[in-house]
């Protein structure tokens, strides 16, 4: 899995330029890793499973029990010898916040560094949607409220991961840029406007990025995708995204798989083009043809209850007859969504392709087979021969799992010494 891409081979240094302190981290992230992925393991299996020498191990993990990344997890009898004692990663060796800027509400969880959810707020996006001061309030309050519910202070997040709609910019003037055209954000400094609205120290970091990347992550470190080298993962809620990630791709590349053209001239998107994905498949786009059709949302209704209800009509309980409009409806969504994934299919040549988001998970089990009969008809045979096409695992929490995950990615990659703002503490400290 690409978790270990980073890591393999980096404490075979020495001949490459770099330095000791360089081999230090690259030992210790390789520890940390496989504890984070693998434990509770015994310093006896660390040193063939990250090829560590025994003295290397006792060393490093001396650091990390010494910096409160890792705790001793009881004993394990061993053959003929003194039990051995099993280590993992210390849930309170640090914090994180991930915030979830989805399209009805801005979720904001606080959890420990083994991921369990500490604290958990949400606020409505109703007649603002993305007004850009509502969303930076949203988030602001949401930070206070999770670490206000806990004895946790500021000083303790390791970084605030935030997934967002749109295509991100890093600026050395104002960190993280927002373009999210289909949301009306034309170059929004979310990052600058975070720091000079939210109350945390200017040490703690922030990780902003896009939703469907922060998605993907998530699946592929915890989910569905846990294991595979070359996935791609879908996010279906008002809008749509993708995420690739590969061994190469280490944690993900963004895709605006949206936006790519299925019908020349077709529906207006969100985005102001013509005949994209998004103006078919989106949860809106989906309601209103159904509606064009002669269907009959509920008045008022958002956008999670009218799909609910158009998933109702097409698949009544026991004994009510299914309304045919609406069934004509997902048949030929499913079939937009097949001919999206043969794209990715013949681009990629993915061993997984998992659906997410809110939307994907509405439409659930029962869409799946006419999306993957579709995706087979589109694509090319050898790679769609060798692609399985199944629903993420992490359920409507995923975004903010993996947007909770990227100030972990960082932690990983320099070794347990966590990332600040401004500042590099190890370059400060040695």
């Amino acid at each position: 899995m690409q978790v270990w891409a980073a890591s393999e081979g980096i404490h075979m240094a020495g001949h490459n330029g770099r330095t000791v302190r360089d081999l230090r981290r690259g030992n210790r992230a390789a520890v940390l890793r496989r504890l984070y992925f693998d434990g509770p393991m015994s310093r006896f299996e660390l040193g063939p499973a990250t090829g560590l020498s025994g003295g290397s191990i006792s060393n490093v993990v001396a650091e990390l029990v010494e910096d409160h990344l890792v705790e001793e997890a009881g004993t394990v009898e061993s053959d003929g010898g003194r039990p051995r004692t099993l280590l993992r990663v210390a849930p309170s060796g640090g914090h994180m916040i991930g915030v979830d800027v989805g399209e009805t509400r801005v979720r904001v969880e606080l959890f420990d560094l083994t991921l369990t959810e500490l604290a958990r707020t949400e606020r409505p996006l109703e007649h603002h949607r993305y007004d850009v001061e509502v969303v930076v309030g949203h988030i602001r309050d949401g930070i206070a409220e999770v670490l206000a519910d806990t004895d946790i202070t500021p000083e303790q997040l390791l970084g605030v991961g935030i997934g967002v709609p749109g295509i991100v910019a890093r600026t050395p003037g104002q960190g993280a840029v927002v373009h999210g055209q289909t949301i009306g954000w034309d170059a929004v400094p979310l990052e600058s406007l975070l720091r000079s609205t939210c109350e945390l120290p200017d040490t703690v970091p922030y990780f902003i990025d896009n939703g469907a990347r922060t998605l993907g992550q998530a699946e592929l470190w915890f989910g569905a995708g846990r294991g595979c080298h070359n996935a791609v993962v879908v996010l279906f809620g008002s809008g749509i995204g993708a995420c690739l990630v590969t061994d190469e791709v280490q944690y993900g590349r963004p895709l605006e798989w949206g936006h790519v053209t299925v019908q020349v001239r077709g529906r207006r998107c969100r985005c102001g083009a013509l005949g994209c994905l998004e103006a078919y498949a989106g949860a809106g786009a989906l309601v209103d043809r159904w509606r064009e059709a002669g269907g009959r949302p509920p008045l008022g209704a958002d956008e999670e209850t009218a799909l609910a209800a158009l998933l109702a009509a097409a698949h009544p309980a026991q004994g009510a007859e299914a309304d045919p409009v609406a069934l004509a409806v997902l048949e030929e969504t499913a079939e937009y969504v097949g001919a999206g994934l043969s794209d990715l299919v013949n681009l990629f040549q993915p061993e997984r392709i998992l659906i997410g988001g809110w939307a994907g998970l509405q439409l659930g089990t029962r869409f799946l087979p006419a999306v993957r009969r579709y995706a087979d008809a589109y694509a090319l045979r050898h790679p769609a021969d060798r692609v399985s096409i199944d629903l993420g695992k992490l359920g409507p929490d995923a975004v903010t799992v993996g947007a909770a995950s990227l100030p972990l990615a960082e932690l990983f990659a320099r070794g347990g010494r966590p990332a600040t703002h401004g500042r590099d503490r190890e370059s400060a400290t040695g």
